[in-house]
């Protein structure tokens, strides 16, 4: 069976970017797809430290915080779907710290699973931060599926993203995508 994550990089729990994160996996579940949301609030998520630890160990950081059990089930996935709210005009430091280490740590690892970026803002900053995000899944030689516009969203107080129609709309259309995608290419 395929297998989707979740992440989401907010650093509040029960918001905004889960409730989205939250939709897209439902939209993947109706397609079969067993699917599992990681939130971030709460865990102790490092930047790289550039200590080059990762040259020497492949697959290993010398950082040890909550990173490593988040890092084997996004190998493990299939489809991995990094929802961050905006943050001064980009994403948040979880999800950046989660990107760059997961990144280095295991480098070619993520070359033909599916997925992409889902953002949330207040007012401003979504395509800047969809595309940093959107950046990190094309280094790594992932299969980006589209949806009916970029994957952002607008809500600032917990649940107004829910009153952004078209924001739903785009992250249901999203997972469905990355589940049909994820099927084809399992054939």
């Amino acid at each position: 069976m395929l297998k989707a994550i979740g992440i989401v990089g907010s650093p509040r729990k029960g918001g905004n970017t889960e409730i989205l994160t939250a939709h897209c996996l439902k939209a993947m579940a109706e397609e079969g797809i067993k699917t599992e949301l990681i939130t971030l609030a709460g865990k102790d998520i490092r930047g790289c430290n550039a200590c080059g630890y990762c040259f020497e160990h492949p697959g290993e950081c010398s950082i040890k915080d909550d990173l490593q059990p988040i890092h084997k089930k996004m190998l493990a996935a299939d489809i991995i779907i990094v929802g961050s709210p905006v943050y001064y005009g980009a994403a948040t430091s979880l999800v950046r710290g989660l990107l760059e280490r997961a990144g280095y740590t295991s480098r070619g690892k993520y070359a033909g699973k599916v997925g992409g970026p889902l953002v949330v803002a207040r007012r401003a900053g979504q395509n800047f931060t969809f595309a940093e995000l959107l950046f990190w899944f094309h280094i790594h030689q992932m299969v980006n599926p589209g949806s009916i516009y970029w994957n952002v969203a607008i809500g600032r107080e917990k649940g107004e993203v829910e009153k952004d129609e078209e924001g739903m709309r785009i992250a249901w259309e999203f997972g469905k995508n990355c589940a049909r995608v994820a099927k084809k290419l399992r054939e």
